[in-house]
């Protein structure tokens, strides 16, 4: 089975770590993949493991850009000749669906804030061969919203060992052996809220560090509220050797669907403080951290300071009863993907 994956870009975030663990896979299931995307540092591994890359411009929402995107598609597809498209997310959806109008699009949807799920159900009722969630709390809003056929496959870690340990990273940083260190993996954009970690990192007292793994629109005026206490990484393609080196991971986001960041974390044993939202609710389901209070930072900061000076409480909290494997999840998206295309 050829497999064609279409995302927007190939760099830090989890939907491009699905991405590239998928297309790397594929030959495990019987899939030929490639990728067309509009580039990132993923690309390169993707590239290195075999896996034909295709350049796609950003869309960015634009008409003109949809349009300059769906062309760099459908040159994709007459080259690849693709069984079936696997989007992922509803503007690589729309760019499949006009590239190749009669090849199966079938979308994994990563998640939206809650106010634009009509308009993205509008779009997938009328572009997606069946649509995919990483989590059963997102199907639930699509189907209430309105959508037809929703799966749901959640999100799982690809095997990847630390390629550096502790000591190592953390002499790399700066940052003394002792220091009790929380590491938050996310873009600096509204939805992550930083602002709210920001706020509950001033109520954590002591000598330990915030590390920001990530880059984005927010960064300067982040920069300009945070202490000392705060360092700004920018974007890491190293996030499994920083977990290694960190004790806490931390994510206060407004919405998430699946967040490969959290999966990471539980793989190496490392407790999440997290907002309890959707996606993140699944995730720590069986264990693994504290869920606290969207756009809380006093909550946030108390669960923070349970774990930061307690090896004790950070082993409690870390237990969990594991997630989806990689083999699992290539497995049912193959199963999907056949059954699609047998009922064509």
């Amino acid at each position: 089975m050829r497999v064609l994956h279409v995302i927007s870009e190939m760099g830090a975030g989890g939907a491009e770590a699905l991405v590239a663990g998928m297309a790397l896979a594929g030959g495990d299931v019987g899939w030929e993949s490639a990728v067309a995307s509009g580039g990132g540092f993923r690309v390169d591994t993707v590239r290195a493991g075999g896996v034909p890359v295709f350049d796609v411009p950003v869309a960015r929402r634009s008409p003109l850009g949809v349009l300059r995107a769906a062309v760099a598609v459908r040159a994709a597809v007459r080259r690849f000749r693709p069984d079936v498209v696997l989007a992922h997310n509803v503007s690589a959806s729309l760019v499949a669906r006009m590239a190749s109008p009669r090849r199966p699009v079938v979308t994994v949807f990563h998640g939206v804030d809650e106010a634009d799920v009509p308009g993205a159900v509008r779009v997938l009722n009328r572009v997606s061969t069946v649509v995919v969630t990483v989590a059963s709390a997102a199907a639930a809003r699509l189907r209430d919203a309105g959508l037809g056929s929703v799966a749901v496959i959640p999100n799982a870690v690809f095997p990847c060992a630390p390629s550096a340990d502790r000591a190592t990273v953390r002499a790399r940083l700066g940052t003394p052996p002792g220091v009790p260190v929380a590491l938050c993996p996310a873009r600096l954009e509204p939805q992550k809220r930083h602002d709210v970690l920001l706020d509950a990192w001033a109520q954590v007292p002591g000598d330990c560090e915030l590390w920001l793994a990530g880059d984005g629109s927010l960064r300067a005026s982040l920069e300009a509220r945070a202490d000392g206490r705060v360092r700004f990484l920018g974007t890491r393609t190293d996030v499994r050797d920083l977990l290694e080196a960190a004790d806490v991971t931390v994510l206060t986001s407004d919405w998430e669907g699946m967040p490969i960041a959290l999966l990471e974390s539980l793989a190496a044993d490392r407790p999440v403080v997290a907002s309890d939202v959707d996606g993140v609710r699944e995730v720590l389901s069986g264990g693994g951290g504290i869920l606290v209070p969207r756009r809380d930072p006093a909550q946030t900061a108390k669960a923070l300071r349970g774990l930061l000076h307690s090896p004790a409480a950070r082993s409690v909290a870390a237990s969990h009863d594991g997630s989806a494997d990689a083999h699992t999840l290539m497995k049912s998206y193959d199963e999907l993907l056949r059954t699609v295309l047998e009922g064509r």
